[in-house]
């Protein structure tokens, strides 16, 4: 499979870029931020390719950074998602933004993107929201004591979201009840109910 591709640009789109490598035209899907960066036809470029295969058409998705092909590529294994709706998706929105709002459980924010229903992004979030470790505006996150920890874990248990505890921890952590596990859970469960 085609995995990178570097040559001559030919020519550009807003979706469609064509790279002319060893005398052969390579007709490469983009998304617009790809193509905003893609330089004037003529010159050289270098792109990371998806090859997608199906059973009538072997189909080129490029891109100009590889983390924006990993972002693509966990797109598409998202149920309902293919690379088209994919390629839509990073063209509405930067990829650290819709890590972003995906780690942050932000439906509504997803749903701006033309093309991506509720039920669309309320898969994406469920699908992808722990996937995603490695990609750009991960926030720092201090090492946490074990009763953080333990409090944590239990407020997830209960049935909280991940991020939504987190933030609660952490709050909780800040009034300096951060070490007996009963005062800090109490006060985490305080957060949580505002």
């Amino acid at each position: 499979m085609i995995a990178h591709l570097r040559g001559k640009l030919i020519a550009k789109h807003p979706n469609q870029a064509i790279v002319e490598t060893g005398g052969v035209g390579y007709d490469v899907t983009i998304s617009v931020p790809t193509f905003s960066e893609l330089p004037v036809a003529g010159h050289d470029v270098a792109l990371h390719i998806h090859t997608h295969v199906r059973e009538d058409a072997i189909a080129l998705f490029g891109f100009l950074r590889a983390e924006e092909k990993r972002l693509f590529e966990k797109l598409i294994s998202v149920s309902g998602i293919g690379p088209k709706l994919a390629i839509t998706i990073l063209s509405g929105m930067p990829t650290l933004d819709m890590v972003s709002a995906i780690r942050g459980n932000d439906v509504a924010r997803l749903t701006r993107i033309p093309g991506i229903g509720k039920k669309t992004a309320e898969r994406m979030v469920l699908e992808l929201r722990d996937k995603l470790e490695g990609f750009g505006a991960a926030p720092p996150t201090p090492a946490a004591t074990p009763a953080q920890e333990d409090v944590l874990s239990a407020l997830v248990n209960l049935g909280y979201q991940r991020a939504a505890a987190e933030r609660a921890v952490a709050m909780a952590s800040k009034s300096g009840n951060g070490a007996s596990f009963d005062a800090l859970f109490r006060d985490s469960l305080a957060a949580l109910s505002k």
